[in-house]
């Protein structure tokens, strides 16, 4: 069936950009063809892309069938930092996306791992999603595990939820941060002003906290570890902003004006741990930080000797 949404504009703008901002779930361009085909009316009457919204305008959108989403296998290198008959340890690069999704159906880890494991990826998230136990963002570089088959999958989405699954990030934020560590324990939710953000809420949302200690600072820099007890979407980057030391390069959370022109953020996932779903041993796995952000690291370090 058809779906129909509806929302009251709250302020002036734009059609194609109040209805994107309204629904976070919709691209800007998917967006665009709904106006374009007739698929979104003001107060009763169709909308253009360019149709000024006023606020307490009534804003109607029909949304036809979803498409038919399908992964398909793609010869795409995968740096495999482990692999046994159950599991694979893949150690993601930047602007990789983790797997498939509207508008964006090529060149993810799950296209990438449909070419190298074929059907033998767990079933449990559906077949857009195979063998995906957990995620990073496209531009967070690090480890990922991957489940070869439902069983595995099940322990290691256990052991997500009882934090048995340890994750370290590590990560260059701006300015000084003066104690040696502590916790953000601040609740996150989709943001009310941009559906696209994630925001720190006081109330509602879900509970996220995130453990972080200081490994160097540089002055306007300090480079940390982060270990997360939760996992929620953005949360490393949201918790850090909130308490003023957003990720350097992140385009989304960050400050304008950047010292270093960086495609993204300066976030890594270097240290993952679990139980084995079969053997039950504990196993760690370590990836090095990425190229840029070493060498980041590198000039910073150098302006500090030269200080001296």
């Amino acid at each position: 069936m058809m779906e129909k949404r509806t929302f009251k504009a709250e302020n002036n703008i734009r059609a194609d950009l109040g209805v994107a901002e309204y629904f976070g779930d919709l691209s800007r361009s998917y967006v665009k063809k709904l106006l374009e085909g007739g698929a979104v009316s003001v107060n009763g009457k169709a909308a253009k892309p360019n149709t000024k919204l006023k606020a307490g305008d009534i804003v109607e959108i029909e949304l036809p069938e979803p498409e038919t989403l399908e992964a398909k296998p793609q010869d795409i290198p995968l740096d495999i930092v482990y692999e046994d008959d159950f599991l694979l340890v893949i150690n993601k690069p930047a602007d990789m996306v983790v797997h498939p999704a509207a508008g964006n159906y090529e060149n993810t880890l799950v296209n990438a791992l449909l070419y190298h494991c074929g059907d033998n990826l767990s079933t449990i998230n559906g077949v857009i999603r195979p063998g995906i136990v957990h995620r990073l963002d496209k531009d967070t570089t690090g480890l990922l595990v991957v489940a070869k088959g439902d069983r595995a999958h099940v322990s290691l989405s256990e052991q997500l939820k009882t934090r048995e699954l340890k994750r370290h990030y590590f990560a260059l934020v701006h300015s000084n941060i003066k104690e040696d560590e502590g916790t953000i324990d601040k609740r996150l939710n989709r943001s009310s002003q941009d559906r696209k953000k994630i925001a720190v809420v006081k109330e509602g949302g879900r509970e996220a906290k995130t453990h972080y200690k200081v490994l160097e600072r540089f002055g306007k820099y300090t480079f940390v570890e982060c270990v997360l007890d939760t996992g929620r979407t953005h949360q490393i980057r949201v918790h850090m902003k909130s308490i003023g030391h957003p990720v350097v390069g992140d385009k989304t959370y960050g400050v304008k004006g950047e010292e270093f022109n960086l495609p993204g953020q300066l976030l890594h996932a270097g240290k993952i741990g679990f139980i084995h779903p079969e053997s039950g041993e504990y196993m760690e796995f370590s990836a090095p930080l990425p190229e840029t952000f070493e060498r980041i690291l590198s000039v910073l370090r150098q302006r500090q000797v030269n200080l001296y």
